[in-house]
């Protein structure tokens, strides 16, 4: 016995007087041995305590409030908020981890300018239709506005910029913008192909698609949508986690759930027909949305964290692209996503049959009867799918890989360009006093509640390098190849059921 322990503690010929001493004590009374290992011991834990919190303390966060003066009156920038900013290093944490796939898309949104760059007479003839001018100078914000945008779609865009400025302080270079406040892409690339054309001027806006140029950017209602009530993202997504613990999946109803403004498109006035009636079942449960009336009672039945109560949930376009994609996306229901025209910036990162399932927008009610069908018969692959999109939104989509995605699109762009930009006349600085401080209300809320109160203490995302040819082909070909599929099962069952009849 003597000799197995003494194998595992070296004797005095290895370890000195000290360690010899501690040997012979722990022969002749163990007990005294043991309270002494344990005062060494929490010594050691003690001082490597002591440590981490000298090394906390080392980096002092100061937070910057608004600065509101004379009132709510505030038309100058107080000039207090940090210009620059160096991440405090932390030896103990990875590097900052690789930013979502979707990431990649910010170098084909910029491809068409690779070439030639851009110049300011390109930037220049955007202004046509641009809500607004932005031009970044040393870290500081001037826009000249042009055209008031449809609610406060312009107010809320320019905020999410502000914020980012204030995340991150003196990493936004120097850049000249013009942004479209409106839904339709409109920078046709078969006006830009022709032999002689000039290269397409910048703007961005909220969504494009692949006959367009148009470089898309997150909207307005990541920091919230005063007009319908809705809370900035970060709040929303907490929220909505917390909506559906409150119903398990099996729980929910097994239809189709859709609640939305079927006159502002043909199309969804199309997926009204689908709604459940005497003569038909089609699996969906379609409603009606009057934010009028909505108002009026207190926007009580469109809470978006209380709408997850059913197994699968519609999401389609209106005009164009629609916001409510990612609400839809976040209830952990299976999402029927019919064939969409556009794209926003996070979207192109969604699979076929593993985030949502697509729904055939010329044969809408039989390919969603056919979905709630399947996906109630196979109740397991079907969480799955709601589970796959709900971790999308929630671990991808977060508020940081938002304001990540800005950070990097603007960095890309701005290295394109083939001038200094300089303050256009007229311009006014903008801030977060200039801005919110004159809001009341919803608007003022929604600002406060987004701030952002101190720079951020790590560094960006890494954005991933492009898509070569060959992979982007290959991307695109399998999403196209799983809807294919899908709309082949659809057809067949409703062959047979034909055939049956």
């Amino acid at each position: 016995m003597q000799q197995r322990q003494s194998s595992n503690v070296h004797g005095p010929g290895h370890s000195g007087h000290f360690t010899d001493t501690i040997w012979r004590q722990f022969i002749q009374s163990p007990a005294k041995s043991y309270a002494l290992f344990a005062f060494i011991f929490l010594l050691l834990v003690g001082a490597l305590i002591s440590a981490r919190l000298l090394d906390s303390t080392h980096y002092n966060k100061t937070e910057y409030p608004l600065k509101c003066t004379d009132g709510n009156n505030t038309k100058t920038c107080p000039g207090t908020y940090p210009t620059s900013y160096t991440p405090e290093e932390d030896h103990d944490s990875p590097l900052a981890p690789t930013c979502p796939d979707y990431f990649r898309w910010i170098h084909e949104d910029l491809r068409p300018w690779a070439r030639t760059g851009i110049t300011r007479e390109m930037v220049e003839r955007a202004n046509e239709t641009a809500n607004f001018r932005l031009v970044i100078v040393k870290g500081r914000a001037y826009v000249k506005r042009n055209i008031k945008a449809f609610q406060s779609r312009d107010t809320f865009t320019l905020w999410g910029i502000l914020q980012l400025l204030r995340r991150y302080p003196g990493k936004i270079p120097d850049l000249d913008l013009m942004f479209d406040c409106v839904d339709w892409p409109i920078l046709l690339k078969s006006n830009y192909s022709v032999p002689g054309a000039p290269a397409p001027p910048p703007l961005f806006r909220y969504c494009a698609n692949d006959q367009t140029f148009d470089i898309v950017f997150p909207d307005w209602s990541f920091w919230g949508w005063p007009e319908v009530n809705i809370k900035s993202w970060g709040k929303i997504l907490k929220d909505l986690e917390e909506g559906n613990r409150r119903m398990n999946w099996t729980d929910r109803e097994p239809y189709a759930y859709w609640k939305g403004n079927p006159v502002v498109a043909s199309s969804r006035q199309d997926l009204m027909k689908c709604n459940v009636s005497e003569g038909q079942e089609w699996n969906a449960r379609l409603y009606v949305q009057d934010w009028k009336r909505e108002k009026q009672k207190g926007y009580k039945q469109s809470e978006l964290a209380s709408q997850c109560k059913h197994r699968f949930k519609i999401y389609i376009e209106g005009s164009a692209w629609s916001v409510s994609e990612k609400y839809i996306l976040a209830c952990d229901s299976v999402t029927l996503y019919v064939t969409p025209n556009y794209t926003d910036f996070f979207t192109r990162g969604l699979i076929p049959m593993h985030h949502f399932w697509p729904i055939n927008v010329y044969d809408k009610c039989r390919s969603i009867k056919f979905a709630v069908d399947w996906g109630n018969n196979h109740t397991g692959k079907a969480q799955e799918i709601g589970r796959a999109a709900s971790r999308f939104i929630q671990e991808e989509l977060k508020m940081d890989y938002v304001y990540d995605y800005m950070f990097h699109l603007l960095n890309q762009y701005s290295k394109l360009f083939r001038y200094q930009p300089t303050i256009p006349t007229g311009a006014v600085e903008y801030c977060a006093e200039t801005m919110a401080c004159p809001e009341e209300g919803m608007a003022r809320k929604l600002m406060e509640e987004s701030l952002e109160q101190s720079p951020k203490e790590t560094s960006p995302c890494t954005l991933p390098p492009p898509y070569d040819p060959s992979s982007l082909y290959d991307v695109l070909r399998e999403k196209e190849n799983s809807i294919l599929q899908v709309e082949s099962w659809v057809k067949a069952y409703w062959e047979n059921q034909t055939n049956q009849s």
